[in-house]
């Protein structure tokens, strides 16, 4: 028996979790559709989210751009197979590495900062408060940032996609020798709908995934200044797997034959 205490603790422990996480997001995704709402908390969140996190995420895409376009041309070239880059950056931007590391980027810098914001509420007494004024802390607090984190992580993708999609043009062009107008001729005509589509879907789920992960562990933090901390580690680690996870059954759901 002592050797399965361990294990059966743990099992348990895991449920509870799963429990709490589940009722959490039910809770939040119900507030999110029933009124009240607050238009200008939610577009706060949205520059927070969106506009502030642009220069992060566009540093990214370009020179994940730029990497991919040179990588894909040190391989490409020992089969004699280099018109093939324009398709797999394209391809490669837009189904995977935008959303993927747009959502890594914003989980660091957002999930984050709600965790540390709404867990400072939280051992502070903030959150009481409002429940004492008669206002939802879910309503108040929860529901802008869901709701941002769902229509902004899309956009953030799309510009993502572009600026990404540019830095492989602008290496292969300008450093790899490709006619600039057969590059993009070639773009354009590899690029399918389903393949931005499906990095649009992963984006709002992933955005959706980072500002929950913030939100709850934020809301349950405890202990002070510590349980911040620690409240803030597990949002940015937690969103990130969830993330990697998602990603392999949202491409499962879209591109399985």
């Amino acid at each position: 028996m002592p050797i399965l205490q361990p294990i059966g603790r743990t099992f348990l422990f895991f449920l509870e979790a799963t429990g709490r996480l589940s009722l959490f997001t039910l809770l939040s995704l119900s507030h999110c559709l029933r009124p009240p709402f607050y238009p200008r908390l939610i577009l706060r969140q949205m520059i927070e989210i969106g506009y502030y996190s642009l220069p992060v995420v566009g540093l990214t895409a370009i020179f994940t751009g730029m990497v991919l376009a040179l990588q894909s041309y040190t391989g490409f070239e020992r089969f004699s197979a280099e018109s093939a880059i324009p398709n797999v950056v394209v391809v490669s931007i837009t189904r995977e590495l935008g959303p993927v590391l747009a959502g890594l980027m914003v989980a660091g810098r957002v999930g984050a900062s709600m965790a540390a914001e709404i867990g400072t509420m939280r051992v502070t007494e903030q959150i009481d408060a409002l429940d004492t004024l008669a206002t939802n802390p879910f309503k108040y607090l929860i529901a802008p940032r869901l709701i941002a984190g769902l229509t902004m992580l899309p956009i953030l993708v799309l510009i993502a996609d572009i600026i990404g999609v540019f830095g492989g043009y602008v290496v292969a062009t300008q450093k790899l020798g490709f006619n600039p107008t057969t590059y993009l001729t070639n773009t354009l005509d590899f690029v399918e709908v389903q393949d931005v589509v499906s990095g649009l879907v992963k984006a709002a789920v992933f955005g959706f995934l980072v500002t929950l992960m913030g939100c709850y562990h934020g809301f349950n933090s405890r202990g002070g200044a510590q349980g911040v901390g620690a409240a803030t580690t597990n949002a940015v680690v937690s969103a990130s797997i969830l993330i990697l996870c998602f990603n392999y059954f949202i491409t499962e759901l879209f591109f399985a034959r």
